[in-house]
C-alpha cells in the first residue's frame, strides 16, 4: 500500500486531522456559524431536525450542510479505498434508543465532543464539566466492555442498506436547492428556517459543505473519534486517538486567538448554561451512550458513510431524540436546563445503565 494511503492511520496523520477541524471549525464561525460551534454534531442534527418539522423550536431551525458533507465525504472515501462494506444486524433497536439519549444529554449539555471542545478553546469554562462528564461516562462505558459488554456482530448485506443513509443525506441537499431560505420567512416549501437565533447563523451553503466533505473524507480514513481517544487511553493506554482530540482542541485555541474569538470566563458564553452541575450530567449520559454504541456522533456519521447501516440507526435515534428533547422541554438554553432536562438525564442513565448490564456475554 502506498505510504501516503498508510499516512492517515499513523500518529501524525490523524493530529493533521484534528488540526484541520479545529483550525476549519473556528473559520467556519468566522464565515458565519454560530460562536462557540463552528462544528457541533448534536447541534447541527437538531438544527435539521428542526429544518423538517421535527420539532419547532424556532432559533434552531436550518439544514446543516456539514452533515451531510460528512457522510458523502466518507462514503467517497471508503470507495475510493475500497473500505465500502454494506453491514447491519447488530442491535439496531439498542443503538436507536442509545442514539436519542445521547441526543438528550447533549442538548441538556448544549454541544457534543466536538463542540466541548471547541467551546474550551473559545474560553467557554463551562466545557471543562461538560468533558469532565464525558470522561466519566465514557469510564462508565469502559467498565461494561470490560465486563463482557457486546452489541453483537453485524453482517454483511446488500449495498443497498449501506446507502440508505447517504441517499438520504443527497435528498436533504436536494431539498435545501429546491427550497432555500426566502427573505424574512421562516418556511420555505417544506423547510423550516430560522430567522434569529443559532439557526440563523451560518457560513454559505457551498463552503460548509466542502469542509464538511473534507473532514468526512479525512476522518474516515482516520478513524477520527472523540469517545474512541478517551476509551483506548483508559482501556489500553493507547494515545493515538487522543493525540487527534488534543491536536483538535491546541489548532481551535490557536486559531481563536488569531481571530480574535478567545473570550475566556463563565457567563454570557454563546449557547451555553452556567449550571455545572448538569453540564457535567449531561455529559455523562451521552458519553455513556456514545460509549455503549462504540462512537462519538462523528463517527457513527462517517461509519455510516462507509456502509454501517446499524450506525444510520443510531443517527436517527439521534435526530429523533433532538425532536423529543425540543418537543417535551428536555433541552437547555442559555437560562438553563429545561424544566424536564434533569429527570430526563436520570431516566437515560437508568436505561443506558439497564443496557450495560444486561447487554453481556453468557459465561459458560
Amino acid at each position: 500500500m502506498p505510504k501516503y494511503v498508510q499516512f492517515f492511520s499513523t500518529r501524525w496523520g490523524i493530529i493533521g486531522v484534528g488540526a484541520f477541524i479545529g483550525v476549519f471549525a473556528q473559520l467556519l464561525q468566522k464565515w458565519g456559524n454560530p460562536a462557540n460551534m463552528g462544528i457541533c454534531v448534536a447541534c447541527f442534527e437538531r438544527d435539521m431536525a428542526s429544518a423538517l418539522g421535527l420539532h419547532r423550536a424556532a432559533v434552531v431551525q436550518y439544514m446543516r450542510p456539514e452533515i451531510i458533507g460528512f457522510v458523502i465525504g466518507s462514503l467517497i472515501a471508503a470507495y475510493a479505498f475500497k473500505e465500502f462494506r454494506s453491514r447491519a444486524g447488530s442491535a439496531p433497536i439498542v443503538r436507536f434508543i442509545l442514539g436519542a439519549f445521547a441526543m438528550i444529554g447533549a442538548l441538556v449539555f448544549l454541544g457534543c465532543p466536538w463542540r466541548a471542545a471547541l467551546r474550551l478553546a473559545g474560553g467557554d469554562w463551562n466545557a471543562i464539566f461538560g468533558l469532565l462528564g464525558l470522561i466519566g461516562g465514557i469510564w462508565v462505558g469502559t467498565l461494561f466492555l470490560k465486563g463482557g459488554y457486546n452489541l453483537g456482530r453485524s453482517q454483511n448485506t446488500h449495498a443497498s442498506v449501506g446507502w440508505l443513509l447517504p441517499l438520504t443525506m443527497l435528498g436533504f441537499l436536494v431539498l435545501m436547492l429546491i427550497f432555500p431560505q426566502v427573505q424574512g420567512q421562516d418556511k420555505s416549501g417544506v423547510l423550516f428556517y430560522s430567522l434569529k437565533g443559532p439557526g440563523s447563523m451560518h457560513a454559505p451553503l457551498l463552503v460548509s459543505l466542502i469542509m464538511g466533505l473534507i473532514i468526512g473524507f479525512l476522518a474516515q480514513r482516520s478513524r477520527f473519534c472523540t469517545m474512541g481517544a478517551i476509551r483506548d487511553i483508559i482501556l489500553f493506554k493507547q494515545a493515538h486517538l487522543l493525540s487527534g482530540f488534543i491536536a483538535l482542541v491546541v489548532a481551535a485555541f490557536i486559531t481563536n486567538l488569531i481571530l480574535g474569538q478567545f473570550n475566556p470566563g463563565f457567563a454570557k458564553q454563546p449557547v451555553a448554561h452556567t449550571m455545572g452541575l448538569w453540564n457535567f450530567g449531561g455529559m455523562v449520559l451521552a458519553g455513556l451512550a456514545f460509549c455503549l454504541a462504540e462512537g462519538c456522533p462523528g463517527r457513527q456519521l462517517f461509519l455510516a458513510g462507509e456502509g454501517d447501516g446499524d450506525s444510520a440507526v443510531f443517527v436517527f435515534g439521534m435526530i429523533t431524540g433532538a425532536g423529543i428533547a425540543h418537543n417535551f422541554g428536555l433541552a437547555s438554553s442559555p437560562d438553563g436546563v429545561g424544566p424536564y432536562g434533569i429527570p430526563a438525564v436520570i431516566i437515560g442513565l437508568l436505561a443506558c445503565l439497564f443496557i450495560g448490564f444486561t447487554m453481556r456475554k453468557q459465561v459458560a
